[in-house]
């Protein structure tokens, strides 16, 4: 355990530090989702918020989309937070599928969840939100994006957003999903209760298991493709 801890905090640093994600006075919102990717990411938060400079602060929420039909242990994730010391918000939202018809379920759910983290961290004065994206969903989004739309674009380890006074931080840019299982379960993190039933199978699954494929045919395909998804060609 220890070892598989000291190379998540060796590289959730390093993320930090190299993107410049943390500043001295910094109020960040954690997108708690109850995944083991934000229950790690928000551990990790909550330890960094302890260390004198940057001195920042952290808050999680966790939005529940009322005409969804699951839901996450909330009573999990209240207990989880006061564990680490960090104050949750359980924040509540919903969407009208028939207001725009050409769009998925899934797309309309996720950007109604983004648009209420946004609006409660503006009016709560929070500088940035802070998302659990590691350094596999960064690869593969790229993949995805090269593959299907004929774009470089990636999720950048920071984003300013355009109509919002925040940033987009994402401290796991370079931590690898398969320790952030690891130490999930040695920690015993909570599964979600149940999945979406509106759920889509979409082409991240099958785009994941070709950059499995990659790493199998070169065992430093990760790190040649890290550097060109964060933009360090």
């Amino acid at each position: 355990m220890a070892n598989c801890e000291s190379k998540i905090k060796k590289l959730f640093n390093k993320g930090c530090t190299d993107h410049h994600l943390l500043s001295d006075g910094d109020r960040i919102l954690i997108a708690l989702s109850g995944g083991k990717d934000s229950l790690m990411l928000a551990r990790l938060m909550a330890q960094r918020a302890r260390i004198f400079k940057p001195q920042i602060m952290v808050e999680a929420a966790h939005v529940i989309m009322d005409n969804i039909p699951y839901e996450t242990d909330r009573s999990y994730l209240q207990s989880f937070c006061d564990e680490l010391g960090i104050k949750l918000h359980i924040l509540h939202s919903s969407f009208d599928e028939s207001t725009d018809p050409r769009k998925t379920r899934c797309f309309l759910c996720a950007w109604n969840r983004r648009k209420t983290l946004f609006n409660f961290a503006v009016e709560n004065g929070f500088n940035k939100i802070a998302l659990g994206h590691h350094n596999d969903d960064i690869i593969v989004t790229y993949l995805m994006n090269i593959t299907f739309e004929g774009s470089a674009h990636t999720m950048p380890p920071i984003l300013q957003l355009e109509h919002y006074p925040l940033q987009i931080i994402r401290p796991l840019c370079l931590v690898h999903e398969d320790d952030i299982r690891e130490m999930a379960e040695m920690l015993g993190f909570q599964k979600q209760k149940a999945l979406c039933p509106y759920e889509e199978v979409t082409n991240r699954k099958a785009m994941t298991d070709v950059f499995q494929h990659l790493q199998s045919l070169n065992p430093e395909a990760r790190y040649s493709l890290s550097r060109v998804a964060l933009g360090k060609q």
